[in-house]
This record gives structure tokens, sequence and C-alpha cells, in this order.
């Protein structure tokens, strides 16, 4: 199952993120900024799969942009790997961050 999904600039910058369960706003930030601090400190040559805390992430960059979906433990990540690049380009075709927001809500 899915746990949360983000888009993340370069930057460390949150330009999109969508949770599935409920997590404290508090928590959200400190869970953001320690998944991208692990997302970033990889290097290409690396597994775009890594556990973290009680979750797998998966993630995927894109130029400056980075896609990271948290899962649980059941889930494949080779399934969540192939879902990433349809989700990248669903949002790109978006002409507006509600439209984004809708597909990540699908």
């Amino acid at each position: 199952m899915i746990k949360f999904f983000l888009m993340v600039n370069k930057q460390g910058q949150t330009r999109l993120s969508r949770y599935y369960e409920y997590i404290d706003l508090h928590k959200r930030t400190i869970l953001e900024a320690e998944v991208i601090k692990q997302c970033f400190s990889r290097t290409k040559e690396q597994c775009s799969f890594l556990e973290y805390k009680d979750f797998k992430l998966v993630y995927r960059q894109y130029a400056a942009l980075f896609i990271v979906v948290g899962i649980n433990e059941t889930e494949s990540e080779l399934d969540v790997s192939f879902l990433i690049p349809l989700i990248y380009f669903f949002l790109c075709s978006c002409s507006s961050l509600p439209k984004a927001y809708y597909l990540a809500n699908s």
C-alpha cells in the first residue's frame, strides 16, 4: 500500500505531496526532510529502493525533480518503480495544480 507521494526539487523544496494516511503536520515536515536527505545522499549507481523506518522508499530522479513514493513492507518495489514514470508523464501533462492533486488522489 502506498503511504505517501512526494515531488521534490533539487533545492529540497516539496512541490507536491500526498499522504494516504494521517500524519501530524510536524511529523510530516520531519519525515519529508529526512526522506529528502536519504534520497539526495545516494549516487546514481546505487539502487533507487531503500528502507526507512517502517516503510520502503522508491524514488526516481527526473532532471531537477525527485519523485519519492513511500510504501509498506508488502508492496512490490518494482511495481511502484514502473508506476513512477506514468505518474511523471501525467503530472507533466497537467496544466494546473488542482489537476495535479486530482491525479495524486486517484
